[in-house]
């Protein structure tokens, strides 16, 4: 396959992923705080709040320059080309950053890399290109094509595809570039080979990689820049599709409809209300969640469960998540305290019910006395644990980190590792973060919290005793009142309550996503952007829907800064 188009990228700063190395010796790597600056421990009491937003500025945040992730290299492939083989799987993969792996500050592009993406266009554009029927997918044109015709047809195609690989019309010279590509190799190529060369340059080429955003100089407000049509499309499809927009956003752009929040809303509805969100919803979860792994866990002391079990408890979480999104009360306290499940006949038998067999997930009531919402599920129990043993440490790492948003830091100094073998129980063995006032300094948050799930077994079944001794599932939460106490709780349903009406837990969901539709890190400069998806979340009555409907209408999704 010919190479006469050559491919630059510009690496991005990338920043190590922080690890959380527990006093007990284990180390739990993970995903840092969402949305906030790591600079405060977790126990420091929070300073006096300063609203961001005073300035009637317009205050965007930060706009990093985004790469395609895996995920979205795949699903624009599929979409564009019908392409269904994930080449993007073959990628090296990306530093999870903020969580999500679409982190712009974290995601740099290495020599090893830019040989992966030069491959996997190669194989793109062979398979594009492999028959008659391959290439009449490309366009029309190509169906008997005769040699006075293929000068036309090469250009339909490079301006049809370009547009929908690149998310905008090309420009002239682009066009113009990519024509000369053709005219060069055709001599010694056949047509079919001379489209699969001027296919990999477009596939390889930056605009696909990245997603650029100039954006244009706004009279009204001249210290930023508003997106254009096409650009507001992009990030349109990509936050609710994870690939590139659809004809109808396509055509939106280009008549005007996307130039006001109005026209902007109008088809965030319409991309969120189509079955395809579903598919990025569940990719939202599955990195929020510490669910994506489950079918895979290592369990040898529990023969009950297998890869099977593992990919109903899985499936659970997402569909319940999906009812009450869509179906339910389309809050996340919903999804919290939701008193119903879905399970079908294999993950029925694990959690010991009754008259349900088959495949199909059903919709059926949970024990009041033993599960509460989205959190007392087998996945997200069994989840963060690593081993056979329950780990109260994980479990309230992942809470603290990912549902309320605190940064938590390895020790300053080396405490080397603390024996935790004497004790029967797990909160017997924890008493000896007591002793290391290092330990104690993150562990009196995190093992309340993990101590309160502790009726709940490495696979996330429920339990009243741990060898043999009562288990006593008292735990707290962080108060996120300035110096207030620890909110008491007493046990998990009590837990999954206090999350339901935490502000905190409220406020970082919204952040999150802020984060994850945006492609960064949160930082200082992201401040008000932070503040108002908050303040819209808890204005809406936490209506998850809502929260993303509505960050499609704010500064920080219709701006970018001039710089």
């Amino acid at each position: 396959m010919h190479r006469t188009r050559a491919m630059f990228t510009r690496p991005l700063i990338g920043l190590l992923a922080a690890t959380l190395v527990a006093c007990t010796g284990e180390v739990i790597s993970g995903k840092g705080r969402v949305g906030v600056d790591p600079n405060d421990p977790i126990d420091m009491p929070p300073t006096p709040e300063v609203n961001p937003c005073v300035d009637q500025t317009v205050q965007p945040g930060r706009s990093p320059l985004r790469r395609l992730t895996r995920f979205e290299y795949n699903n624009t492939i599929r979409d564009v080309l019908g392409d269904t083989t994930l080449p993007a799987n073959s990628l090296e993969p990306e530093q999870r950053g903020n969580g999500f792996g679409n982190d712009a500050d974290t995601i740099a592009t290495s020599e090893l890399l830019a040989q992966q993406y030069s491959a996997a266009a190669e194989g793109i554009a062979a398979r594009a290109t492999a028959s008659a029927a391959q290439l009449e997918r490309l366009d029309t044109c190509t169906r008997n094509v005769t040699a006075n015709a293929e000068a036309a047809c090469t250009r339909r195609i490079v301006e049809r595809l370009g547009q929908k690989l690149w998310r905008r019309p090309l420009a002239g010279p682009e066009v113009d570039d990519l024509l000369a590509l053709a005219t060069a190799v055709r001599p010694t190529s056949t047509y079919p080979e001379t489209l699969a060369t001027v296919l990999e340059a477009m596939i390889q080429a930056p605009e696909f990689l990245y997603r650029p955003e100039l954006g244009v100089t706004d009279l009204a407000h001249p210290n930023v820049k508003r997106l254009t049509g096409y650009e507001l499309a992009t990030r349109l499809s990509y936050m609710f599709w994870g690939s590139a927009p659809d004809d109808v956003l396509l055509a939106a752009a280009r008549d005007g409809q996307l130039d006001t929040p109005a026209g902007v809303r109008a088809q965030a509805e319409r991309l969120l209300d189509h079955s395809q969100s579903r598919e990025m919803l569940r990719y939202f979860f599955d990195n929020f969640l510490p669910i994506s792994s489950v079918g895979a866990l290592t369990r040898s002391a529990f023969p009950m469960y297998n890869a099977t079990v593992g990919a109903a408890m899985r499936e659970e979480t997402q569909r319940l998540i999906e009812y009450e999104l869509f179906s339910g009360s389309k809050t996340w306290p919903g999804v919290l305290t939701a008193q119903y499940t879905f399970v079908n006949g294999p993950l029925a038998e694990f959690y010991g019910m009754t008259g349900i067999t088959g495949s199909a997930f059903q919709k059926v009531n949970v024990d009041p006395t033993k599960r509460l919402g989205v959190m007392t599920q087998a996945a997200v129990q069994a989840g963060p644990c690593p081993s056979n043993p329950s780990s109260p440490v994980a479990r309230g790492v992942f809470v603290l980190r990912n549902l309320l948003c605190h940064d938590l830091h390895a020790p300053a100094v080396d405490v080397g590792v603390i024996d935790l073998t004497s004790a029967p129980t797990a909160r017997g063995r924890l008493e000896a973060h007591e002793k290391q006032p290092v330990c104690a300094n993150c562990h009196k948050e995190i093992d309340a919290i993990g101590l309160a799930f502790e009726n709940y077994d490495s696979v996330g079944l429920w339990r009243d005793q741990e060898n043999g001794h009562t288990i006593d599932a008292s735990g707290a939460l962080p108060n996120p009142a300035p110096r207030g106490a620890p909110i008491q709780v007493d046990g998990p349903l009590s837990l999954a309550r206090g999350l339901a009406t935490h502000a905190e837990a409220q406020s970082c969901f919204a952040t999150t996503w802020l984060s994850f539709s945006g492609g960064r890190s949160l930082k200082a400069a992201d401040a008000c952007a932070k503040r108002k998806a908050a303040d819209a979340f808890k204005a809406s009555g936490y209506d998850m829907r809502e929260l993303l409907l509505s960050m499609t209408t704010a500064d920080s999704f219709l701006y970018r800064p001039t710089e």
